[in-house]
């Protein structure tokens, strides 16, 4: 029998708006690399903006590599599981083994126009079912099993099905 399985993204923007205490510490942590690591790329102190680094130092790019560095702790204190989504049983319940950090906007003298992104990509997914808007899934296993326990939710906001393959 031919299956899908789904590789699902979502996509966490933070800025000064996020009330959690987890998105703060990112928010304010993310905010120091950045003014730290920016200097490199800015050394006459001609920019103070992302953007105006990226377009006057290409190099300015690694920044978004760079200051990921800041966020690993805090991404470790998330077990595997990706925030925010969750099943309709109000359960979290999706995990993560690989992220995309990215600098969105931010200006070295102003930490409310700081703004980033964190990309989750799910670990595969079965993808079993769609009933009305929700999405029934499974965590893909290679072995065929005789009970799977599913979960069943609604594509939110920010989420997106990142890929899929088709097997047998």
């Amino acid at each position: 029998m031919l299956k899908k399985v789904i590789t699902l993204c979502y996509r966490k923007i933070i800025d000064t708006t996020n009330t959690s205490a987890w998105d703060k510490f990112v928010h304010e942590d993310s905010f120091a690399e950045f003014k730290m690591q920016a200097q490199f790329y800015n050394q006459e102190q001609r920019f103070t903006t992302f953007a105006e680094m990226l377009i006057n130092t290409p190099e300015a790019e690694k920044l978004h590599f760079l200051v990921s560095a800041a966020i690993t702790g805090y991404l470790r204190q998330l077990n595997g599981i990706i925030p925010d989504i969750m099943d309709n049983l109000g359960r979290r319940f999706l995990t993560f083994e690989n992220f995309k950090f990215e600098l969105i906007n931010s200006d070295i003298n102003d930490l409310e126009k700081h703004k980033i992104a964190i990309n989750f990509f799910s670990k595969p997914l079965l993808w079993h079912d769609t009933v009305d808007n929700l999405l029934l899934v499974s965590q893909f296993k290679e072995a065929n099993e005789a009970e799977v326990f599913t979960n069943l939710f609604q594509i939110q906001p920010f989420v997106s099905i990142h890929a899929i393959k088709h097997t047998y």
